[in-house]
């Protein structure tokens, strides 16, 4: 199933080429793939996970994966430094969203999202998604995670591997360690870049160093130059073992990246993110994810862009895997 397949009309039986069709034009789908209605004949399924019940202040990444789509009519099939149409290596689809039984039970989120990426994994799809807030990362490795602790590669502003708040253990600043403790995902082959910004208690960043994880704060991402960074992040996690690509948008300077819900000036910016991403080609990806893009903050709509290109890159790195 690629991008160049044909659809029908269900009302005159006319064929269309959904990517070549004005981009204002049709149901909008993750970068105009289609729809699939089953997990068949699949490769990589691009997911929609709507749920921010985790944030722990400014909501509205629930809103994220529909934005996203829309502004994810603006991609195109070729990448212009590779030359490589990702549809052409790969059967890819958009999957729609992860349907929530109870939105507003955390654990029952963690279940039905959890659930759903089984049915994924069991499928033996890759899954690339558009959150919501990054608590949805958490139930993504239960349902993924299932032959032993994976790697991880992780830009963001914050570590995310806070315990406790609030009464709950499930929020946007838990799910790492949530996921460690879970036995999910291996401290030792994970690597946190662009981490920064004043913290209120050292929880995180504490648990993230102690456990193993390789932390990167921004200061020195830039001391050690870009190169130097995509060679520490392959030297971390090795060349063969599964790693799962997680990006909140977070992690990128506001400039870059306003409509998020916890904003840190001092970031990276589009092009680095682009070009890092570009520095993993040919690693053993087994899942990823764009999360944090919140549209009420988004007045120009550049962040679900900026989000929807980003989906873009990591998808090309997925689909090299299935070059023939």
């Amino acid at each position: 199933m690629s991008k160049n397949k044909k659809s029908k009309s269900p009302v005159t039986g006319q064929e269309y080429q959904a990517s070549s069709e004005p981009r204002y034009t049709g149901i909008p789908t993750f970068m105009r793939s289609p729809l699939a209605t089953t997990l068949d004949d699949l490769e990589i399924a691009l997911v929609g996970v709507p749920y921010d019940g985790g944030v722990t202040n400014r909501a509205g990444a629930r809103h994220g994966p529909r934005e996203i789509r829309n502004q994810s009519s603006l991609m195109r099939g070729y990448h212009h430094v590779t030359r490589v149409n990702p549809f052409d290596q790969a059967k890819i689809a958009d999957v729609g969203d992860v349907i929530l039984s109870e939105q507003y039970s955390h654990e029952a989120v963690v279940k039905d999202i959890s659930n759903f990426f089984s049915q994924i994994k069991k499928a033996g799809v890759i899954p690339l998604s558009a959150g919501g807030d990054h608590s949805i990362t958490y139930p993504i490795f239960k349902g993924i995670a299932k032959d032993g602790p994976i790697g991880m590669i992780h830009i963001d502003a914050h570590t995310d591997t806070w315990g406790e708040i609030w009464g709950s253990k499930f929020h946007h600043g838990s799910p790492f360690r949530l996921a460690v403790e879970d036995g999910l995902l291996d401290p030792k082959r994970t690597i946190q870049i662009g981490i920064r910004g004043a913290q209120n208690f050292l929880d995180g960043i504490d648990f993230s160093l102690s456990s193993g994880m390789r932390v990167v704060f921004i200061e020195e991402f830039y001391e050690m130059g870009l190169e130097n960074i995509i060679k520490e992040a392959r030297d971390v996690f090795g060349e063969n073992g599964p790693v799962y690509l997680s990006f909140d948008v977070d992690g990128l300077d506001p400039v870059y990246a306003p409509g998020t819900g916890t904003p840190e000036v001092g970031g990276i910016t589009t092009l680095e993110a682009q070009q890092f991403l570009r520095g993993l080609l040919g690693l053993n990806f087994i899942g990823g994810d764009v999360v944090e893009v919140a549209p009420p903050f988004d007045q120009t709509g550049n962040t679900a862009l900026v989000g929807a290109t980003i989906m873009y890159e990591i998808l090309c790195l997925f689909a090299d895997q299935f070059k023939k």
